[in-house]
Protein backbone atom coordinates (compact mmCIF):
# COMPACT_ATOMS: atom_id res chain seq x y z
CA UNK A 1 0.00 0.00 0.00
CA UNK A 2 2.75 2.27 1.25
CA UNK A 3 4.40 1.78 -2.32
CA UNK A 4 1.73 2.25 -4.49
CA UNK A 5 1.02 6.06 -2.65
CA UNK A 6 4.61 6.47 -2.88
CA UNK A 7 4.49 5.66 -6.98
CA UNK A 8 1.67 8.04 -7.14
CA UNK A 9 3.14 10.91 -5.72
CA UNK A 10 6.05 10.41 -7.63
CA UNK A 11 4.21 10.85 -10.61
CA UNK A 12 2.02 13.69 -9.96
CA UNK A 13 5.48 15.13 -9.13
CA UNK A 14 6.72 14.41 -12.54
CA UNK A 15 3.51 15.62 -14.20
CA UNK A 16 3.87 19.16 -12.12
CA UNK A 17 7.55 19.44 -13.12
CA UNK A 18 6.46 18.69 -16.96
CA UNK A 19 3.99 21.18 -16.35
CA UNK A 20 6.03 23.69 -15.28
CA UNK A 21 8.70 23.16 -18.08
CA UNK A 22 6.15 23.38 -20.82
CA UNK A 23 4.59 26.61 -19.27
CA UNK A 24 8.19 28.31 -19.52
CA UNK A 25 8.53 26.73 -23.41
CA UNK A 26 9.97 29.68 -25.59
CA UNK A 27 10.32 30.02 -28.78
CA UNK A 28 13.25 31.07 -31.12
CA UNK A 29 12.84 35.23 -33.12
CA UNK A 30 15.89 35.68 -35.44
CA UNK A 31 16.90 39.35 -36.38
CA UNK A 32 18.60 40.28 -39.40
CA UNK A 33 21.69 42.66 -39.06
CA UNK A 34 20.78 44.88 -42.17
CA UNK A 35 23.27 46.87 -44.49
CA UNK A 36 22.75 49.93 -46.93
CA UNK A 37 24.11 49.42 -50.56
CA UNK A 38 26.37 52.12 -50.56
CA UNK A 39 27.68 54.34 -53.72
CA UNK A 40 31.11 56.06 -53.78
CA UNK A 41 34.65 55.82 -54.85
CA UNK A 42 36.27 52.84 -54.12
CA UNK A 43 40.08 52.47 -53.63
CA UNK A 44 41.73 48.93 -53.35
CA UNK A 45 45.10 49.44 -51.27
CA UNK A 46 48.14 47.40 -50.29
CA UNK A 47 48.92 48.25 -46.61
CA UNK A 48 52.02 49.02 -44.90
CA UNK A 49 53.72 50.73 -42.49
CA UNK A 50 56.81 53.70 -42.92
CA UNK A 51 58.75 56.20 -41.35
CA UNK A 52 59.14 59.93 -42.21
CA UNK A 53 62.27 61.63 -42.56
CA UNK A 54 63.59 64.29 -44.31
CA UNK A 55 65.11 63.84 -48.26
CA UNK A 56 68.65 64.82 -47.69
CA UNK A 57 70.33 64.25 -43.47
CA UNK A 58 73.59 64.93 -42.55
CA UNK A 59 75.67 63.75 -39.61
CA UNK A 60 78.20 66.48 -38.96
CA UNK A 61 81.19 65.60 -37.39
CA UNK A 62 84.50 66.63 -36.41
CA UNK A 63 88.20 65.75 -38.16
CA UNK A 64 89.92 67.16 -35.65
CA UNK A 65 90.39 66.07 -31.63
CA UNK A 66 89.92 68.87 -29.12
CA UNK A 67 87.48 70.59 -26.47
CA UNK A 68 84.10 72.16 -27.61
CA UNK A 69 85.24 75.70 -27.53
CA UNK A 70 81.44 77.09 -28.22
CA UNK A 71 78.14 75.83 -30.16
CA UNK A 72 76.62 78.22 -32.36
CA UNK A 73 73.46 76.48 -33.11
CA UNK A 74 70.74 74.22 -31.31
CA UNK A 75 67.92 72.28 -32.16
CA UNK A 76 65.93 73.13 -34.58
CA UNK A 77 67.69 75.68 -35.89
CA UNK A 78 67.67 76.67 -39.28
CA UNK A 79 71.04 77.21 -40.91
CA UNK A 80 72.35 77.86 -44.05
CA UNK A 81 75.65 76.16 -46.16
CA UNK A 82 79.07 77.47 -44.58
CA UNK A 83 77.24 78.63 -41.73
CA UNK A 84 79.82 78.43 -38.64
CA UNK A 85 77.90 75.96 -35.73
CA UNK A 86 80.57 75.16 -33.55
CA UNK A 87 84.13 75.48 -32.59
CA UNK A 88 86.80 73.52 -31.06
CA UNK A 89 89.14 74.92 -28.91
CA UNK A 90 92.10 76.04 -31.44
CA UNK A 91 94.92 76.32 -28.60
CA UNK A 92 97.04 72.93 -29.26
CA UNK A 93 96.11 73.42 -33.23
CA UNK A 94 97.59 77.24 -33.56
CA UNK A 95 100.44 75.58 -31.59
CA UNK A 96 101.20 72.78 -34.22
CA UNK A 97 100.58 75.23 -37.36
CA UNK A 98 103.74 77.86 -35.14
CA UNK A 99 105.94 74.89 -35.24
CA UNK A 100 105.25 73.73 -38.69
CA UNK A 101 106.10 77.29 -39.68
CA UNK A 102 109.53 77.07 -37.64
CA UNK A 103 110.15 73.70 -39.38
CA UNK A 104 109.36 75.14 -42.49
CA UNK A 105 111.94 78.04 -42.12
CA UNK A 106 114.52 75.55 -40.80
CA UNK A 107 114.11 73.47 -43.68
CA UNK A 108 114.59 76.46 -46.10
CA UNK A 109 117.98 77.59 -44.80
CA UNK A 110 119.12 74.18 -44.37
CA UNK A 111 118.16 74.25 -48.50
CA UNK A 112 120.14 77.42 -48.42
CA UNK A 113 123.20 76.10 -47.17
CA UNK A 114 123.19 73.18 -49.02
CA UNK A 115 122.22 74.82 -52.00
CA UNK A 116 125.81 76.68 -51.39
CA UNK A 117 128.17 73.61 -50.52
CA UNK A 118 126.84 72.31 -53.77
CA UNK A 119 127.94 75.15 -55.86
CA UNK A 120 131.55 75.39 -54.12
CA UNK A 121 131.83 71.39 -54.48
CA UNK A 122 130.89 72.01 -58.41
CA UNK A 123 133.65 74.70 -59.21
CA UNK A 124 136.05 72.53 -57.01
CA UNK A 125 135.03 69.24 -59.05
CA UNK A 126 135.59 70.77 -62.30
CA UNK A 127 139.07 71.99 -61.25
CA UNK A 128 139.62 68.41 -60.13
CA UNK A 129 140.33 69.19 -56.84
CA UNK A 130 137.52 67.05 -54.75
CA UNK A 131 136.96 63.55 -55.72
CA UNK A 132 133.93 61.96 -57.48
CA UNK A 133 132.85 61.03 -53.82
CA UNK A 134 132.74 64.02 -52.57
CA UNK A 135 131.04 66.01 -54.91
CA UNK A 136 128.25 62.76 -55.16
CA UNK A 137 127.91 63.58 -51.05
CA UNK A 138 127.08 67.27 -51.74
CA UNK A 139 124.36 66.21 -54.53
CA UNK A 140 122.65 64.27 -51.82
CA UNK A 141 122.80 66.85 -49.39
CA UNK A 142 121.15 69.46 -51.49
CA UNK A 143 118.52 66.89 -52.99
CA UNK A 144 117.69 65.53 -48.75
CA UNK A 145 117.39 69.70 -47.88
CA UNK A 146 114.66 70.18 -51.00
CA UNK A 147 112.51 67.62 -50.05
CA UNK A 148 112.65 68.46 -46.36
CA UNK A 149 111.51 71.95 -47.27
CA UNK A 150 108.68 70.19 -48.91
CA UNK A 151 107.79 67.97 -46.28
CA UNK A 152 107.43 70.98 -44.03
CA UNK A 153 105.48 72.36 -46.75
CA UNK A 154 102.89 69.47 -46.39
CA UNK A 155 103.28 69.37 -42.45
CA UNK A 156 102.57 73.15 -42.19
CA UNK A 157 99.31 72.55 -44.90
CA UNK A 158 98.37 70.07 -42.71
CA UNK A 159 99.01 71.68 -39.68
CA UNK A 160 96.45 75.00 -41.03
CA UNK A 161 93.98 72.75 -42.44
CA UNK A 162 93.15 70.85 -38.58
CA UNK A 163 93.21 74.71 -37.80
CA UNK A 164 90.37 75.18 -39.97
CA UNK A 165 88.64 72.50 -38.71
CA UNK A 166 88.48 73.48 -35.66
CA UNK A 167 85.47 75.67 -36.88
CA UNK A 168 82.72 73.32 -37.91
CA UNK A 169 80.08 74.57 -40.52
CA UNK A 170 77.17 73.14 -41.81
CA UNK A 171 77.01 71.46 -45.17
CA UNK A 172 73.76 72.18 -46.42
CA UNK A 173 71.13 74.54 -45.71
CA UNK A 174 68.84 73.16 -43.44
CA UNK A 175 67.60 72.23 -39.85
CA UNK A 176 69.17 70.87 -37.30
CA UNK A 177 67.45 67.79 -36.12
CA UNK A 178 69.87 66.77 -32.96
CA UNK A 179 73.00 67.68 -30.85
CA UNK A 180 74.92 65.50 -29.39
CA UNK A 181 77.50 67.26 -27.10
CA UNK A 182 78.01 70.54 -25.04
CA UNK A 183 80.74 73.04 -24.26
CA UNK A 184 83.86 71.95 -22.76
CA UNK A 185 82.94 68.20 -23.59
CA UNK A 186 85.76 66.42 -25.27
CA UNK A 187 85.53 65.19 -28.74
CA UNK A 188 87.86 62.56 -29.79
CA UNK A 189 88.33 61.61 -33.67
CA UNK A 190 90.60 58.49 -34.19
CA UNK A 191 89.12 56.00 -36.64
CA UNK A 192 85.97 57.94 -37.88
CA UNK A 193 84.40 61.59 -37.37
CA UNK A 194 81.96 61.78 -33.93
CA UNK A 195 78.57 63.27 -34.88
CA UNK A 196 77.95 66.42 -33.36
CA UNK A 197 74.84 67.28 -35.33
CA UNK A 198 71.96 65.99 -37.49
CA UNK A 199 71.07 68.47 -39.96
CA UNK A 200 67.86 67.50 -42.25
CA UNK A 201 67.58 69.43 -45.44
CA UNK A 202 64.65 70.73 -46.61
CA UNK A 203 61.60 69.51 -44.46
CA UNK A 204 59.11 70.59 -46.59
CA UNK A 205 59.45 68.05 -48.98
CA UNK A 206 59.76 64.89 -47.11
CA UNK A 207 59.93 60.87 -47.62
CA UNK A 208 58.81 57.70 -46.19
CA UNK A 209 60.55 54.34 -46.33
CA UNK A 210 57.82 52.15 -46.11
CA UNK A 211 58.35 48.52 -45.27
CA UNK A 212 56.17 45.78 -48.21
CA UNK A 213 56.07 42.21 -47.62
CA UNK A 214 57.09 40.24 -51.07
CA UNK A 215 53.47 39.16 -51.46
CA UNK A 216 52.66 43.15 -51.96
CA UNK A 217 55.57 44.57 -53.95
CA UNK A 218 54.71 43.46 -57.48
CA UNK A 219 51.76 45.76 -57.50
CA UNK A 220 53.30 49.21 -56.28
CA UNK A 221 55.25 51.09 -58.94
CA UNK A 222 56.97 54.35 -59.19
CA UNK A 223 54.45 57.05 -59.78
CA UNK A 224 51.90 55.58 -57.63
CA UNK A 225 49.54 57.29 -55.51
CA UNK A 226 49.97 56.62 -51.89
CA UNK A 227 47.59 57.43 -48.93
CA UNK A 228 49.06 57.47 -45.23
CA UNK A 229 48.12 58.65 -41.78
CA UNK A 230 50.15 59.60 -38.82
CA UNK A 231 49.17 58.98 -35.34
CA UNK A 232 49.24 62.58 -34.32
CA UNK A 233 46.98 64.02 -36.40
CA UNK A 234 44.87 60.57 -36.92
CA UNK A 235 41.86 61.76 -38.75
CA UNK A 236 43.90 63.62 -41.57
CA UNK A 237 44.57 61.77 -44.52
CA UNK A 238 47.70 62.92 -46.42
CA UNK A 239 49.14 61.73 -49.85
CA UNK A 240 52.36 61.06 -51.89
CA UNK A 241 53.74 59.62 -54.54
CA UNK A 242 56.13 56.53 -54.97
CA UNK A 243 59.26 57.61 -56.01
CA UNK A 244 61.06 54.71 -56.57
CA UNK A 245 60.81 50.86 -55.39
CA UNK A 246 64.56 49.41 -53.88
CA UNK A 247 65.76 46.40 -55.03
CA UNK A 248 67.28 45.79 -52.20
CA UNK A 249 65.21 43.32 -49.56
CA UNK A 250 65.50 42.55 -45.56
CA UNK A 251 64.88 39.38 -44.00
CA UNK A 252 62.98 39.45 -40.56
CA UNK A 253 62.06 36.39 -38.85
CA UNK A 254 61.96 34.62 -42.31
CA UNK A 255 59.87 37.52 -44.03
CA UNK A 256 61.05 39.17 -46.89
CA UNK A 257 60.43 42.75 -47.58
CA UNK A 258 61.12 45.29 -49.50
CA UNK A 259 61.89 49.44 -49.53
CA UNK A 260 59.12 51.86 -51.08
CA UNK A 261 60.14 55.52 -51.01
CA UNK A 262 57.41 57.89 -51.14
CA UNK A 263 57.29 61.94 -51.89
CA UNK A 264 55.56 63.85 -49.57
CA UNK A 265 54.82 67.56 -49.72
CA UNK A 266 55.42 69.12 -46.21
CA UNK A 267 54.25 72.65 -47.00
CA UNK A 268 52.47 73.37 -43.70
CA UNK A 269 55.14 71.86 -41.67
CA UNK A 270 52.94 69.51 -39.65
CA UNK A 271 54.65 66.43 -40.41
CA UNK A 272 58.02 65.80 -38.44
CA UNK A 273 61.31 63.17 -39.22
CA UNK A 274 60.90 60.07 -37.53
CA UNK A 275 56.75 60.19 -37.23
CA UNK A 276 55.54 56.44 -38.38
CA UNK A 277 52.99 56.77 -40.76
CA UNK A 278 50.51 54.23 -41.93
CA UNK A 279 50.79 53.76 -45.97
CA UNK A 280 47.91 52.69 -48.32
CA UNK A 281 49.10 52.39 -51.89
CA UNK A 282 46.31 52.76 -54.07
CA UNK A 283 46.38 49.83 -57.08
CA UNK A 284 42.66 50.06 -57.92
CA UNK A 285 40.30 52.66 -57.84
CA UNK A 286 36.20 52.30 -58.61
CA UNK A 287 34.79 55.87 -58.94
CA UNK A 288 31.05 56.06 -57.87
CA UNK A 289 30.65 52.41 -57.75
CA UNK A 290 28.22 50.66 -55.20
CA UNK A 291 29.69 48.43 -53.14
CA UNK A 292 28.67 46.93 -49.12
CA UNK A 293 30.31 45.68 -46.49
CA UNK A 294 32.36 42.16 -47.01
CA UNK A 295 29.98 40.86 -44.07
CA UNK A 296 26.95 41.46 -46.43
CA UNK A 297 29.02 39.42 -48.81
CA UNK A 298 29.70 36.32 -46.21
CA UNK A 299 26.28 36.04 -44.58
CA UNK A 300 24.68 32.28 -45.91
CA UNK A 301 21.48 30.88 -44.22
CA UNK A 302 20.85 27.51 -43.80
CA UNK A 303 21.46 24.95 -46.89
CA UNK A 304 17.45 24.47 -46.67
CA UNK A 305 16.65 28.72 -47.41
CA UNK A 306 19.70 28.62 -50.27
CA UNK A 307 18.06 25.59 -52.17
CA UNK A 308 14.61 27.06 -51.92
CA UNK A 309 15.80 30.43 -52.95
CA UNK A 310 17.64 28.70 -55.83
CA UNK A 311 14.86 27.14 -56.85
CA UNK A 312 12.30 30.01 -56.45
CA UNK A 313 15.10 31.80 -58.61
CA UNK A 314 15.53 29.04 -61.39
CA UNK A 315 11.61 28.67 -61.42
CA UNK A 316 11.47 32.35 -62.16
CA UNK A 317 14.18 32.71 -64.96
CA UNK A 318 12.67 29.83 -66.84
CA UNK A 319 9.53 31.90 -66.49
CA UNK A 320 11.23 34.46 -68.06
CA UNK A 321 12.93 32.22 -70.76
CA UNK A 322 9.35 31.18 -72.11
CA UNK A 323 8.26 34.92 -71.91
CA UNK A 324 11.59 35.98 -74.11
CA UNK A 325 11.04 32.96 -76.42
CA UNK A 326 7.50 33.98 -76.83
CA UNK A 327 7.97 37.78 -77.41
CA UNK A 328 8.48 39.66 -80.98
CA UNK A 329 11.32 41.96 -79.15
CA UNK A 330 14.13 41.17 -76.88
CA UNK A 331 13.20 41.46 -73.40
CA UNK A 332 15.49 43.71 -71.23
CA UNK A 333 17.19 40.96 -69.61
CA UNK A 334 16.49 37.97 -67.66
CA UNK A 335 16.16 38.14 -63.67
CA UNK A 336 13.63 39.42 -61.17
CA UNK A 337 13.02 42.88 -60.40
CA UNK A 338 14.28 41.83 -56.71
CA UNK A 339 17.56 41.33 -57.45
CA UNK A 340 17.12 38.54 -60.41
CA UNK A 341 19.66 39.48 -63.43
CA UNK A 342 22.97 37.67 -63.86
CA UNK A 343 22.60 35.36 -61.56
CA UNK A 344 25.63 32.41 -62.29
CA UNK A 345 25.69 29.04 -61.99
CA UNK A 346 24.11 26.60 -59.25
CA UNK A 347 26.94 26.39 -57.78
CA UNK A 348 27.91 29.94 -57.06
CA UNK A 349 24.56 30.29 -55.88
CA UNK A 350 24.62 27.24 -53.50
CA UNK A 351 28.32 28.07 -51.96
CA UNK A 352 27.03 31.79 -51.50
CA UNK A 353 29.53 32.58 -54.18
CA UNK A 354 32.61 30.79 -53.48
CA UNK A 355 32.58 28.98 -56.80
CA UNK A 356 32.04 29.94 -60.31
CA UNK A 357 34.62 32.30 -60.09
CA UNK A 358 36.28 34.79 -57.66
CA UNK A 359 34.23 37.86 -59.35
CA UNK A 360 30.85 36.29 -58.31
CA UNK A 361 28.93 36.14 -54.87
CA UNK A 362 25.36 36.54 -53.37
CA UNK A 363 24.03 39.24 -51.21
CA UNK A 364 21.02 38.08 -49.26
CA UNK A 365 18.02 40.88 -48.28
CA UNK A 366 14.32 40.03 -46.83
CA UNK A 367 11.41 41.25 -49.17
CA UNK A 368 7.78 42.69 -47.82
CA UNK A 369 6.42 39.43 -46.79
CA UNK A 370 9.26 38.19 -44.95
CA UNK A 371 10.91 35.86 -47.19
CA UNK A 372 14.58 35.87 -47.89
CA UNK A 373 15.65 36.51 -51.42
CA UNK A 374 18.58 36.15 -53.07
CA UNK A 375 20.82 38.95 -55.03
CA UNK A 376 23.38 37.00 -57.63
CA UNK A 377 26.37 39.84 -57.92
CA UNK A 378 29.38 40.27 -59.37
CA UNK A 379 32.20 41.53 -56.94
CA UNK A 380 34.90 44.04 -57.96
CA UNK A 381 37.92 45.89 -55.97
CA UNK A 382 37.93 45.66 -52.20
CA UNK A 383 39.34 48.04 -49.73
CA UNK A 384 39.11 45.80 -46.91
CA UNK A 385 36.08 46.44 -45.54
CA UNK A 386 33.88 47.32 -48.43
CA UNK A 387 33.59 45.26 -51.77
CA UNK A 388 32.28 46.89 -55.13
CA UNK A 389 29.30 44.75 -56.63
CA UNK A 390 27.10 44.53 -59.33
CA UNK A 391 23.69 42.95 -60.62
CA UNK A 392 20.45 43.10 -61.78
CA UNK A 393 18.07 45.17 -58.62
CA UNK A 394 21.20 46.73 -57.01
CA UNK A 395 20.84 50.45 -55.90
CA UNK A 396 22.22 52.95 -53.59
CA UNK A 397 19.88 52.80 -50.16
CA UNK A 398 19.22 48.61 -50.78
CA UNK A 399 19.00 46.71 -47.41
CA UNK A 400 20.77 43.74 -47.41
CA UNK A 401 21.96 41.18 -44.81
CA UNK A 402 25.29 41.06 -43.11
CA UNK A 403 24.47 38.83 -39.78
CA UNK A 404 21.74 37.46 -37.94
CA UNK A 405 21.42 37.55 -34.00
CA UNK A 406 18.87 35.39 -32.13
CA UNK A 407 16.61 36.07 -29.25
CA UNK A 408 14.59 34.02 -26.93
CA UNK A 409 10.81 34.64 -26.53
CA UNK A 410 8.55 33.28 -23.70
CA UNK A 411 5.66 31.05 -25.19
CA UNK A 412 2.47 32.47 -25.04
CA UNK A 413 4.20 35.95 -24.55
CA UNK A 414 1.71 38.58 -26.72
CA UNK A 415 3.36 40.98 -29.00
CA UNK A 416 1.73 44.61 -29.66
CA UNK A 417 1.77 44.31 -33.06
CA UNK A 418 3.27 47.91 -33.21
CA UNK A 419 7.27 47.10 -34.23
CA UNK A 420 8.45 47.95 -37.32
CA UNK A 421 9.92 45.38 -39.70
CA UNK A 422 13.33 47.31 -39.64
CA UNK A 423 14.64 48.51 -36.31
CA UNK A 424 17.36 51.11 -36.39
CA UNK A 425 19.98 50.43 -35.10
CA UNK A 426 22.61 53.37 -37.01
CA UNK A 427 23.02 54.26 -40.32
CA UNK A 428 23.31 51.23 -42.21
CA UNK A 429 22.98 48.77 -39.88
CA UNK A 430 19.47 47.58 -39.03
CA UNK A 431 17.13 44.64 -37.72
CA UNK A 432 14.94 42.53 -39.71
CA UNK A 433 11.88 40.97 -39.48
CA UNK A 434 12.31 36.86 -38.30
CA UNK A 435 12.62 34.37 -41.31
CA UNK A 436 10.02 32.29 -42.00
CA UNK A 437 9.81 28.37 -40.82
CA UNK A 438 11.41 29.39 -37.91
CA UNK A 439 15.15 30.16 -39.39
Amino acid sequence: MKKTIVMILVVCIAGAAFGAVRGRKTQETVNYRMVTVEQGDLAAVVSSTGTLDAVTTVQVGTQVSGIIDEILADYNDRVEAGQVIARIDPTLLASAVAAAEAQLARSRAELRQAGAEFERFEELHEKEFVSDSEYNASQYDLDVARASVQSAEVDLARARLNLEYATITSPIDGTVISRSMEVGQTVQASFSAPELFLIAGDLTHMQILATVDESDIGQISEGQTARFTVQAYPDDVFEGTVRQVRLQSSTEENVVSYTAVVDVSNSDGRLLPGMTATVDFVVETAPNALFVSNASLRYKPDDEIVQAAFARLRSERETQAESDSSSPEPAAGPGPDNGGGDVGERGTVESGGERGGSNRGTLWTVDESGELVLIPVRTGISDGSNTAVTGRGLEAGRLVIAGVSRSATPNGSSENGSSTPFQQQSSSDRNGPPSPGGF
